[in-house]
């Protein structure tokens, strides 16, 4: 488990949250997030009908995550832990806990459709629990994320052009021109 709990992290210990989760003030806040994204929160954690793309909700941004993340690192003195090595070993120890979700489960089918809705909200918590780590492990190395995920799937489009592999799980370095 993250060290950051999300009632803290969200400033819902009986304090207003100090981010700005969203643009329109007529949104109320319920848990940290707005009463829309609660009303998406069962369909985007698996609970949909399968039919329809999934799809993120607008906000926050990585960047409202980095702040409220860094806000709530400073105000308990935890930067003088939290250098590069650090954040990328309690990563990889929240993958390992994401793992074993899915541990002795066998296939699991997209949209969890076997699952409890407690089980899809243990997940929800872990898998935030490793973008926190990899968005400030990203601010403390400086990488600009979205950016990079720009350049990463532009290159990933020369890589892997969609008329040479598509339908076909090969590594790039296994296509012949």
């Amino acid at each position: 488990m993250m060290a950051t709990s999300g009632k803290d992290a969200c400033g819902l210990n009986g304090e207003e949250p100090s981010v700005s989760l969203t643009s329109n003030n007529d949104k109320s806040l319920v848990n940290g997030a707005t009463t829309e994204a609660s009303a998406l929160s069962k369909r985007q954690n698996g609970g949909g009908t399968g039919a329809e793309r999934f799809a993120f909700s607008p906000e926050p941004t990585i960047e409202d995550i980095r702040r409220m993340q860094a806000q709530f690192t400073d105000e308990r003195d935890w930067n003088q832990f939290h250098q590069p090595r650090n954040l990328l070993l309690a990563m990889v120890g929240e993958v390992g806990e994401v793992s074993e979700l899915f541990q002795w489960r066998g296939e699991v089918a997209e949209g969890l459709p076997d699952w409890t809705e407690a089980e899809r909200e243990h997940l929800a918590q872990e898998l935030s629990d490793v973008l926190i780590y990899l968005v400030e492990l990203a601010e403390k190395c400086r990488v600009d994320l979205p950016q990079a995920v720009l350049r990463k799937m532009a290159l990933n489009r020369l890589k892997y052009p969609a008329n040479k592999v598509h339908g076909s799980a090969k590594k790039y370095t296994e296509y012949k021109d």
